[in-house]
């Protein structure tokens, strides 16, 4: 049986069930560790070639559409400060069946990232000690990362902090290093070309590097994900992912720029892409030599394999937990521990499928650059959907005449991301929609079935 929250009380029918002990500190560790401070090291190249060289102005524009989603999820927090994300958002601010939707697109993102994230992670360590198999370092990262959050979540949150703080310390010698390195001559010195190249620019290419730059700043959302484990009220949640987004951002558009400028072969990165994921590792190179480059490739493996699988664990095993509570997906994924007050059936499934999807992306030789385009959109479809919520929920259902956070903000923030989403990648597209597709089936058969989806505490007539 489900152990209430400390301290918690109904809302609007519904009682919180899990552990409240997270404090707004925590929650902008939590933040910033799933975005990963040092994210671009691994996907700077790609983002490079992209953007023609403009990676820089990529996260720029990528940091701006996340403030936007970030209000939205301010707002809905605020209506319904629950587990959940955006399926419980859209759900409830719009209609179960629309809930169901979302939570199905932003499942392929949650029950995707921690795969990818162990796969980039395993595939790092074993460029470093060879002997040791990827599949190998794969499963030990799972099994740590599983036992710590079973453990609980302040032990995660402990944990995640020293992760942090090593990750801040290794950005800040390659900024020193690298900066020191331009001031004597080394790369091409100081330029604007890294935001703004008129000779490369064009907003379809800007919007597609977009669309990969945005993989650094999926884990914001996490944030909301922890509404029941949360001490401080629904408006810590909303101002605690705008702190996270604008600390991640201008440190991703700090270390891009810097990175850029010290490219020893910018032409070729252009024209050949960078297939293993070394670009940035180059730079550092340039920069201070060979120790830096292998600084900052541990620091990846370990970033992405520790500290951010670790919060992409407890983001997605709340998703799991809110829809089975809810009746959309088995009921055996709701079970909490008595002990540590986390939902510990998700959590073990949540590893078990890391494993699983992992082994067979690593077989596949595209495997890294197709988890991590389905990531993206599965991502742009569930924050689209979050915007339409807050207009339907707020602007038509409760006739609000706050037009600057009911309709400006979210029609902005929605505009933004249509553009994202059209200039994606195409095979992520269509793979996207198969899913979706997959989820229209899933939940035409919980109807046939007599489970059509309904929202735990819902108002009958928001039903």
């Amino acid at each position: 049986m489900p152990v209430p929250a400390e301290g918690s009380s109904p809302v609007g029918g519904y009682r919180p069930e899990l552990r409240r002990t997270l404090g707004f500190r925590d929650l902008v560790f939590y933040g910033l560790i799933f975005m990963v401070p040092i994210a671009p090291f691994g996907i700077f190249g790609g983002v490079f070639q992209s953007s023609g060289g403009m990676v820089a102005l990529a996260y720029v524009i990528g940091m701006v559409a996340m403030v936007f989603t970030a209000a939205s999820y301010a707002q809905m927090v605020k209506a319904f400060p629950f587990a959940g994300s955006v399926y419980n958002y859209a759900g409830r601010g719009i209609a179960p069946p629309v809930g169901f939707l979302a939570g199905w697109s932003v499942l392929l993102d949650y029950l995707l990232v921690p795969s990818l994230l162990y796969l980039i992670a395993a595939v790092a360590m074993h460029a470093a000690v060879g002997a040791v198999p990827v599949w190998a370092w794969l499963v030990g990262f799972v099994v740590f990362n599983t036992v710590t959050n079973l453990l609980g979540i302040r032990m995660t949150a402990a944990i995640t902090r020293i992760m942090l703080v090593g990750e801040i310390i290794v950005l800040a010698i390659f900024l020193a290093v690298g900066v020191r390195a331009l001031l004597d001559g080394r790369g091409r010195g100081f330029s604007w070309e890294p935001l703004f190249n008129p000779s490369t620019f064009t907003w379809p290419l800007v919007f597609g590097a977009v669309s990969v730059a945005v993989l650094s700043f999926l884990g914001f959302d996490g944030i909301s994900m922890l509404a029941e484990e949360n001490r401080g009220g629904p408006r810590q949640i909303g101002r605690a992912m705008t702190a996270a987004l604008i600390l991640a951002g201008v440190l991703f558009i700090v270390q891009t720029w810097v990175a850029a400028l010290l490219v020893p072969d910018p032409a070729g990165l252009l024209a050949n892409g960078d297939p293993d994921g070394v670009a940035f590792y180059d730079a550092a190179r340039v920069a201070g030599g060979g120790w830096l480059a292998t600084l900052c490739a541990v620091a990846t493996a370990i970033a992405w394999g520790v500290a951010n699988s670790l919060v992409a664990q407890v983001a997605t095993s709340r998703l799991l937990f809110a829809m089975a509570r809810d009746r959309q997906l088995p009921a055996f994924l709701r079970k909490i521990s008595v002990r540590h007050g986390v939902p510990a059936n998700a959590i073990v499934l949540t590893g078990v499928l890391s494993v699983g999807i992992g082994l067979y992306m690593a077989w596949r030789s595209d495997g890294i650059a197709l988890l991590a385009s389905l990531i993206n959109f599965g991502a742009l479809a569930a924050f689209l959907t979050l915007h339409v919520a807050v207009v339907w929920h707020y602007l038509v259902r409760r006739r609000s005449r706050n037009l600057w956070s009911h309709l400006l903000l979210p029609v902005a923030g929605f505009a933004i991301l249509a553009y994202v989403a059209v200039n994606a990648n195409v095979a992520a597209q269509r793979l996207a929609l198969i899913w979706v597709g997959i989820g229209v089936v899933v939940l035409i058969g919980l109807y046939l079935a007599g489970r059509r989806p309904v929202l735990s505490g819902l108002n009958q007539e928001q039903s």
